[in-house]
């Protein structure tokens, strides 16, 4: 009995003195911010010298991938570590117009969100710090091999000016598209080599395809880069290639005659129709041609010659990395905790979508106030719930959406929302070539309204009307644009009992 009440008792000791070593040790919030903020500032550093060099080593590219990924995943734990003391702060102080009085901030949200899978939100910082000191230990001989690969040509720009001029987190997949553009065929081959590319609406495929069109390397290489779309693909066309799409880029100094075609889809492209433009290609073109077809379905995977290339939309970390350099541009958000707050929440209802990152930027930054942001955030709010009721839970993501969506002025006139019929794109005078395809047309067409002046400003246009959403500050620079109409409120109340109803 004496020695298993000894085991006991010495058991009992070693925990109590294994819990206050461990209480004793463990670090202060304060700590930790400073730690992870110290760590993020290494990994910057070798995010962007990195992304001033030519790197073409797979496996480096992968290893940068998992760095920049960290990287992201840090600066978000951290900004939503800062912004958390001023929750109850916002909620009493934040005041809205009337017509957007529901938009406060719910606390039972915000609970949520700063604690996410159960564990706090200092323990997430923990976690964080522990996997980012990991993954940076693991980056020096990465960070040797760097200083061998080339400098691009590039000004030594800002990260918010960066973000204007130069793709966001799409150094992996554009090297795949390099790669496969640049490479010689091997013996036996088969010729022209093709390249699907893969994703969803608005995910990035064409600007990543025209970064690609646009690189002096492709551009040498290729003696003509000729584009195409769903139009030009008709059975009619199929005999020749010589007679359809639309030129890009011709290089006569180029020594051979091989020649790159982009396909853009909108809509599947059927397996014959495909057999007879692949056949129409290999008379046409010579050795050395490639071919890039983009489009939404994974069937076109089946095209390829190559493996596929898949383009995500960004994590939320990444996205939330985008949005707040390009939101807060020069200013240090850390200034600014409850408008940095309004922003996260703005980043989460946006769901990675691009244009409305690029749409609400714009404003936010033009509009630095807490009133404007308050009334921004409520108008995501309001189409996002909008939306959902008109037509259900399969709207799950209204800014993914192609059906006609609903969108209600930030004003006075609260009884009016703008419907968007539908959206297409027009070119900009950085990228007129690309006004002889089918499907794009000429900036002429481009409005004097915005988004900004129905949202927020006090224009009342009258029956239907064309609206600019945003320019695209990247190739192929399109505008993006809206056709519109305005409908009273009863209109869409109509429209929401007739779902509810075809619902139950």
């Amino acid at each position: 009995m004496e020695t298993f009440l000894s085991v006991i008792l010495s058991d009992l000791a070693t925990k109590s003195i294994a819990f206050l070593i461990n209480k004793c040790s463990k670090p202060t919030a304060s700590n930790m911010e400073e730690r992870l903020q110290r760590l993020l500032l290494r990994a910057q550093i070798i995010v962007e010298e990195a992304e001033d060099r030519l790197i073409t080593n797979q496996g480096m590219l992968l290893q940068l991938n998992i760095l920049r990924k960290e990287m992201f995943r840090g600066y978000y734990a951290l900004d939503r570590f800062r912004c958390r003391g001023h929750e109850e702060d916002d909620a009493k102080d934040h005041q809205v117009s009337n017509s957007f009085a529901q938009s406060k901030f719910n606390p039972a949200k915000r609970v949520r969100f700063f604690r996410i899978s159960g564990h706090s939100l200092q323990e997430q910082l923990q976690q964080v710090v522990g996997s980012i000191e990991v993954t940076l230990e693991d980056m020096s001989v990465f960070v040797m091999f760097l200083n061998s690969c080339p400098h691009l040509c590039r000004q030594p720009y800002s990260m918010h000016l960066l973000l204007d001029k130069c793709l966001f987190g799409r150094q992996m997949e554009m090297e795949h598209i390099m790669n496969f553009l640049l490479k010689e065929d091997s013996p036996g081959a088969e010729s022209p080599g093709v390249l699907p590319i893969i994703g969803r609406r608005k995910a990035g495929k064409s600007t990543l395809i025209e970064h690609a069109c646009n690189d002096e390397r492709v551009r040498n290489h290729f003696s003509q880069i000729v584009c195409f779309s769903d139009d030009d693909l008709k059975d009619a066309y199929m005999v020749t290639l010589r007679h359809c799409g639309s030129i890009k880029n011709e290089n006569q100094c180029t020594g051979g005659k091989r020649i790159l075609i982009v396909i853009e889809l909108i809509r599947d492209i059927d397996e014959a129709v495909w057999r007879r433009l692949y056949s129409a290609s290999k008379s046409y073109v010579l050795n050395g041609s490639k071919i890039i077809v983009a489009s939404q379905s994974d069937k076109i995977a089946r095209f390829g010659t190559t493996q596929a290339l898949r383009v995500e939309l960004f994590t939320e970390e990444a996205y939330w990395y985008f949005f707040k350099v390009r939101t807060f541009g020069s200013m240090d958000a850390q200034e600014h905790p409850k408008m940095a707050l309004m922003a996260m929440e703005m980043a989460r209802e946006l769901q990675g979508c691009f244009m409305g990152a690029s749409i609400y930027s714009g404003l936010l930054k033009a509009n630095f106030n807490a009133r404007f942001w308050n009334m921004a955030l409520a108008s995501i709010r309001e189409y996002k719930q909008t939306n959902l009721l008109v037509y259900g839970t399969y709207f799950e993501n209204p800014w993914q959406a192609s059906e006609p969506a609903y969108v209600r002025t930030v004003n006075k006139i609260s009884s009016e929302y703008l419907v968007i019929l539908d959206e297409y794109q027009t070119c900009s005078v950085q990228n007129m070539v690309l006004c002889r395809t089918n499907f794009a047309r000429s900036e002429a067409e481009v409005p004097m309204l915005s988004m900004q002046d129905f949202l927020f400003g006090s224009v009342r246009p009258q029956g239907k009307f064309k609206v600019l959403a945003w320019k695209s500050h990247l190739p192929p620079y399109y505008n993006h644009m809206f056709n519109c109409e305005v409908q009273r409120k009863h209109h869409v109340v109509a429209k929401k009992k007739r779902s509810l109803e075809l619902c139950s």
